[in-house]
């Protein structure tokens, strides 16, 4: 069995007349009917606007037959290159898929949010002694469960009002004992009840009155409504209603009214999530049936992932599989998980399949082995899960319908380029390439980025970052130097040891510098100190750092701005770059935070680790309030203060300053 990685979906190419050529005609008309979420990308691959629709066909034409009349389509449309496709079972998971999707990837066309605010959530406090149900927009590992996310928030907060009333769930935040009611040594006996237990909507388990036990059954009840396994509710706020209205009372049965339709509109929800649920992939596999027409290069099976990461739909990605005769579902997503999570960086703790698969337990352990905990193998029957798998099954056989013109240009596209850089590079067959770049700013937290492109496609479980070690202050040259020493040291060493291997152990068939002649000088000297014959060539740019040639053997090769060619050696400079940037950015933000909380009294080594790991930014910090900060392990409500005032202190001390200025 032979896999090879493909981008998802369809791919279009729009003419710069603006008029839709036969193949685009086909590839749109190719597009499903189903609800779900679009992605279109530009001729580098970098995905640049990201849209839902409740009908993919119908929206997705709209872009090509003269748009809606948004003025920012006269921009986007010219730079579309192709587009993919995720199908969903709603519109409503395709909203919320689209948001996960925006924040991910911040596209260039779509209205980005600032303050970054995501949908909410109904959370279960499960860790306490009386639950308590409440809206938030963060999911955190504290043992409770979370329901959503939902599109409306206002109708998630009315129904968990509700919640509240008919079942009687406390919406206060005292601290309550586990003694069962009536206990005369009770902690809670000098308590007073609030108002909602005089008003018949708490049963006061702050006065002893009702049992823990007895409280918990009320919490399920409403824990199998927002699980979606319980109408009883929707028939009791139905109930209310019509009495109200046969009492006369029309403005409490209009208030009723409006709570049945919020519940409603709440039961139809996304996913349901538990904060301790495990990150999961979901494998599905559609194959091509005997007798279906095959064209040359149709895929005999496509693989679908759907990656669920805390509880969240993030994205997904598509595989074609080469098949022997006589090899059945089973074997196919074995083979499929043994080729793929060898090199994956992102395992899982649970990784579900449409097949029980022979062996499962060795590649349990195996799986287990690779990530450092626990890995399982699930088959899912009903829920979620299963419902997910599905879509993904369904993806799959869209995938693999796709008529074969379209998979002859993307072809051309990813692995027709990559045959022609190694024919530019002398180097004839050219299946993987890695290219470095370095980042700084005057030398401060200099880093190295290595990324990977195999046919043509970025393999990006196989990219690694490097932190320069050996050097203070700036020389680029060096610092390179280090990077490829360490990188292919590592490599020989894994080659001539028993043992694990990593992508370290996988040898380019040439390596690509981001840089001219003096950076291929550089990796030259570190291949023949190292006894390696890999072919080595520069990737230049011009006076506007834009992709410019090819430098092979101390000369720039020409290459046409419009070949495929050339957009392939964009795209791996620009990865390149991109990756190293961003390894830069992260680590001088945590040097901020770090600099920041030394300042400060009563924070340590590990009350700064805890605080850092919980907080990536100083703004993520500044926007957390005093209880956040105290939740954090290791904290105390004086140190969490001390932290809150010392970075409202610059705040407002910056603020002064600018009134100053005034």
């Amino acid at each position: 069995m032979v896999m090879s990685r493909k981008s998802v979906s369809t791919l279009c190419l729009f003419e710069t007349s603006a008029i839709m050529n036969e193949y685009l005609e086909k590839d749109l008309e190719n597009l499903p009917t189903d609800p779900g979420v679009y992605i279109m990308y530009d001729s580098d691959d970098m995905i640049i606007y990201i849209g839902k629709a409740v009908n993919l066909r119908n929206r997705v034409r709209q872009y090509f037959n003269g748009g809606d009349g948004r003025a920012m389509l006269r921009n986007l449309v010219p730079d579309i290159a192709h587009f993919e496709w995720i199908i969903t079972d709603s519109e409503m998971e395709a909203l919320v898929l689209e948001n996960n999707l925006i924040k991910e990837h911040r596209p260039k066309y779509n209205t980005l949010l600032k303050d970054d605010k995501t949908y909410p959530y109904i959370k279960i406090t499960m860790s306490d002694n009386f639950p308590r149900l409440l809206i938030t927009r963060k999911l955190k590992k504290d043992g409770a469960l979370y329901f959503g996310p939902y599109t409306d928030a206002g109708a998630a907060r009315q129904t968990m009002d509700a919640l509240n009333k008919i079942y009687g769930i406390r919406t206060c935040s005292r601290k309550i004992s586990a003694n069962p009611a009536g206990r005369e040594n009770d902690s809670n006996k000098n308590e007073r009840a609030c108002l909602n237990y005089h008003m018949g909507y708490c049963p006061a388990p702050c006065i002893g009155n009702i049992s823990k036990e007895e409280y918990a059954l009320n919490v399920e009840k409403a824990e199998e409504f927002l699980a979606g396994r319980n109408t009883g509710f929707l028939k009791l706020i139905e109930k209310n209603m019509l009495d109200a209205s046969s009492e006369l009372e029309f403005e409490r049965a209009a208030e009723w009214k409006d709570i049945l339709e919020a519940a409603e509109k709440t039961l139809n929800r996304q996913k349901i999530t538990a904060s301790n649920s495990d990150d999961r992939d979901m494998v599905a596999l559609a194959v091509r049936n005997e007798g279906d027409e095959k064209g040359a290069d149709a895929p005999d099976a496509v693989i679908s992932v759907f990656f669920v990461r805390e509880g969240k739909l993030m994205g997904r990605e598509h595989f074609y599989m080469e098949v022997p005769d006589g090899e059945d579902g089973a074997d196919i997503v074995s083979g499929f998980i043994r080729q793929y999570y060898a090199n994956a960086i992102d395992i899982p703790t649970q990784i579900c399949t449409q097949y029980e698969i022979d062996g499962a337990e060795l590649l349990e352990k195996w799986l287990s082995e690779r990530r450092g905990h626990k890995v399982s193998l699930k088959v899912p029957l009903k829920g979620d899960k299963e419902k997910l798998l599905k879509l993904a099954k369904k993806n799959a056989e869209l995938v693999l319908g796709q008529d074969t013109e379209r998979l002859k240009r993307e072809r051309m596209r990813t692995y027709g380029a990559s045959e022609e850089l190694g024919r530019l590079a002398g180097i004839g067959s050219l299946h993987r390439v890695e290219a470095y770049d370095i980042s700084n700013i005057s030398g401060y937290d200099m880093v190295g980025s290595m990324v990977v492109f195999e046919d043509g496609r970025p393999k990006r479980n196989d990219y690694r970052k490097f932190r320069i070690k050996s050097l203070e202050g700036q020389n680029d040259y060096a610092a390179l130097k280090e990077v490829l020493t360490r990188r292919f040291e590592h490599g020989l060493r894994e080659r001539h040891e028993e043992g694990e291997k990593t992508a370290f152990s996988k040898f380019p068939d040439a390596i690509l510098m981001d840089g001219g002649i003096g950076q291929v000088h550089i990796a030259r000297e570190v291949m023949s100190e190292l006894g390696l014959h890999i072919p080595i060539c520069g990737m230049v740019k011009d006076d506007h750092h834009n992709t410019r040639g090819l430098v092979v053997e101390e000369e720039e090769v020409p290459i046409r701005k419009d070949s495929a060619v050339f957009h392939l050696i964009t795209r791996i400079q620009d990865e390149a770059h991109r990756f190293a940037i961003t390894f830069h950015r992260s680590l001088r933000s945590k040097g901020q935070v770090r600099s920041m909380l030394d300042m400060i009294p009563g924070i340590g080594p590990s009350r700064r680790k805890a605080l850092m790991k919980s907080f990536s930014t100083i703004d993520d910090l500044r926007k957390a309030d005093e209880d956040s900060i105290a939740a954090v392990p290791g904290m105390n409500r004086a140190a969490a203060r001390n932290v809150y005032e010392s970075l409202h202190v610059h705040e407002d001390d910056a603020e002064r300053v600018k009134e100053d200025g005034k």
